[in-house]
């Protein structure tokens, strides 16, 4: 049995990124903790059947509330808060607030983080890109930053030393959305004569595929993307052809797998992976 963290920025990106992933190993015996950054308080609604008053005046608690039902959608055992306030775009009011993510004193946010995998002591960990050119989003490039800190710092007993016992992650993750998986995808929508959200900007975006190095299968957990998405009834309309355009069926089989960039490893393995579990196998958990 392993054990999987995901570090995410607002409530609904565990949705949209590494959902049916988390599932898969879940599913398959593992375990698998989150953990959110901030509370998504600036989040726009982009559900109009959710905007209203009372939502609008709790949404921090209507977005808590729905991350709880799309981490039971996806299976995660545990959701840790690092208790952050959502930073807003850059150049935004809230992103001048003291208590925004992006404003927050680099290593005592790392050491938040530390303290959760050491307590947790995750064999891999989950986070974004070091390469975010197409979405620029101030708390997660600070997700990236705090997550490799964390990674870096937890086996290191000078660091944060009372924040428990020392623990090494064995590996380190990007998610990254593939240029290959948009086309597919762009092109299951032209083969069955559907509109495509997918315009020429989607395509003008960097890529990373030549960065790749893990595609993980998750065939079979389309489904449970859709559930994580429809929890956040106030971030995600259901009729968004973004996100339920093509039949779950029909996305898998343009491209049925989610990507990977495998940015730190403790243990041996060979890319191209088709397993973030690839290494781990007889590695002694209590090393650290």
């Amino acid at each position: 049995m392993a054990r999987l963290l995901s570090v995410h920025a607002h409530p609904d990106d565990e949705a949209s990124k590494g959902a049916p992933t988390v599932a898969r190993y879940v599913a398959e015996g593992h375990r698998a903790y989150l953990v959110c950054a901030t509370g998504g308080e600036e989040g726009d609604i982009l559900n109009k059947a959710m905007d209203r008053p009372e939502i609008r005046e709790n949404l921090a608690q209507v977005r808590a509330e729905e991350l709880e039902r799309s981490v039971k959608a996806i299976g995660y055992h545990e959701l840790s808060w690092l208790g952050y306030r959502d930073s807003g775009m850059p150049e935004s009011e809230s992103n001048e607030h003291p208590d925004c993510f992006a404003k927050a004193d680099l290593d005592e946010a790392a050491g938040r983080l530390v303290s959760i995998v050491r307590r947790l002591q995750p064999h891999v960990v989950l986070t974004y890109s070091d390469d975010q050119q197409g979405y620029r989003h101030p708390d997660h490039l600070r997700v990236h930053d705090v997550s490799v800190l964390a990674f870096e710092r937890a086996a290191d007993p000078s660091w944060y030393p009372e924040a428990g016992e020392p623990w090494q992650p064995a590996k380190l993750y990007y998610s990254v959305w593939s240029r290959a998986r948009l086309a597919a995808h762009h092109q299951k929508f032209q083969d069955l004569e559907l509109e495509s959200p997918y315009n020429a900007d989607w395509f003008k975006r960097p890529s990373l595929d030549h960065r790749v190095t893990t595609k993980v299968d998750v065939s079979d957990y389309y489904g449970v993307r859709r559930e994580a998405l429809l929890a956040h009834a106030t971030q995600v309309d259901p009729n968004e052809k973004f996100w339920f355009g093509l039949p779950d069926d029909a996305a898998a089989q343009a491209y049925p797998y989610e990507d990977y960039i495998l940015a730190r490893s403790h243990v041996d393995t060979d890319v191209p992976e088709d397993d973030l579990l690839k290494g781990l196998a007889g590695r002694d958990e209590a090393a650290a």
